[in-house]
């Protein structure tokens, strides 16, 4: 770990202050890149796509809204917006659990399933060239 520089007013900027900057502007540049690629592509923002894949990813491709939310990084209500866009396009179903009806389990439908399947070849590519390449403004849409 680096030794942290703090440095009040002197215009300098500490290394990790720097590298968290670098940290941020790396998550927007592979963000608007797999934003773009997946919606003009697959018609699914990067949230809708890791949600697919999430339950893509289990054997029965379903669980309960807590568990995917526990693995997607978004906040209760997003994820709910995220699900009931994905519902709406057919691609998941809700519904009660049956074993805590308080809780809702989401489920893949066979749409949903060909269109992750389809999608992620160009998420991988997107990952492949740009996690580890030079930052690029990808949300500049000349780029």
């Amino acid at each position: 770990m680096t030794e942290t520089k703090v440095s009040a007013g002197t215009g300098e900027t500490s290394a990790d202050v720097r590298e968290w900057r670098q940290l941020l502007a790396r998550h927007a540049d592979l963000t608007c890149a797999l934003d773009r690629e997946l919606q003009s592509g697959h018609g699914l923002g990067m949230s809708e796509y890791e949600v697919l894949e999430r339950l893509a990813e289990l054997p029965d491709q379903s669980a309960k809204v807590q568990q995917i939310a526990g693995s997607v990084h978004l906040s209760q209500s997003a994820l709910s917006r995220v699900i009931g866009r994905l519902e709406t396009a057919g691609l998941v179903e809700r519904n009660m659990c049956p074993e805590d009806r308080r809780a809702i389990s989401v489920c893949m439908t066979e749409k949903g399933l060909h269109r992750q399947r389809e999608a992620q070849p160009t998420q991988r590519r997107v990952l492949a060239e740009r996690l580890h390449a030079p930052l690029i403004k990808s949300c500049d849409p000349t780029d």
